[in-house]
């Protein structure tokens, strides 16, 4: 299969970061091509940044999912996810859904572990948006000034850890999920040194855009997820209208 991730923030540092641990996570066969927002901010931390960011995304999307089976969209809080889903003809899932997903396999009690304090609300609302608000033990964030966004790990990885462990023996976790591209293949590293499972964002992304594009479980023509209406529309790049007009012809079909 041909997997897009799109990064929604404009540092290519950090989609390298994604690429890496996507191609270590895929199936054999499977084609990984990553994508940088054309336009944004260098990292996502509240939600008019994420508000930019989904629609840095749409943009990369509409351009470009022609190519592909699945979609990633390759940012923790999952900017955008849910009106990708919408209008795309292939399955479309997001950092935060995967991640949780995968933790709500491996343990009942989820705590995050993330870059900034400043993120947790939005990262908040995201998880009570997919209905996991009640098995949020806790989330907890470094504390520090970022010099790189794709340095995190390498500058802050024993107060990240540190955080883990007291989310487990303070917060009550069973399952850490590392949050956000810039922690991409932090758990892999950390991976036997915790107490209970780690879970990453992109492994889990990958993998579970594998498993959507094998059951084949066919495209929403009604209910909430059933691609928009046709109607007026003005402003938009020209790949958006196209996408919008192939998705109101889908509801039709």
């Amino acid at each position: 299969m041909r997997l897009l991730l799109i990064n929604p923030n404009i540092s290519d540092s950090v989609s390298h970061l994604i690429l890496t641990e996507a191609q270590r996570s895929a199936s054999p066969g499977t084609e990984i091509e990553v994508m940088t927002a054309p336009f944004g901010v260098a990292y996502i931390e509240t939600r008019f940044e994420a508000l930019i960011g989904a629609y840095a995304a749409a943009q990369v999307a509409a351009e470009h999912h022609a190519r592909f089976d699945a979609v990633v969209v390759a940012a923790f809080g999952d900017p955008g996810l849910t009106g990708l889903r919408e209008v795309l003809p292939v399955p479309v899932t997001g950092l935060t859904e995967a991640a949780l997903a995968s933790a709500h396999l491996l343990g009942h009690r989820i705590s995050i572990i993330a870059i900034s304090q400043r993120i947790q609300a939005w990262y908040r609302e995201v998880v009570e948006s997919y209905g996991f608000g009640q098995r949020l033990a806790s989330i907890r964030a470094l504390d520090q000034s970022l010099t790189r966004i794709d340095g995190v790990q390498d500058e802050h990885l024993q107060a990240l850890k540190t955080l883990a462990e007291r989310a487990v023996t303070e917060d009550g976790a069973d399952v850490i999920i590392l949050a956000g591209a810039p922690l991409a293949g932090l758990a892999r590293l950390l991976k036997g040194q915790l107490p209970v499972p780690v879970v990453d964002g992109v492994s889990s992304a990958v993998r579970h855009a594998e498993s959507l594009f094998a059951l084949e479980p066919g495209l929403a023509r009604l209910g909430s997820f059933a691609p928009p209406p046709s109607k007026p529309n003005g402003g938009l790049p020209p790949a958006m209208v196209t996408l919008l007009e192939n998705a109101s012809h889908l509801r039709e079909s």
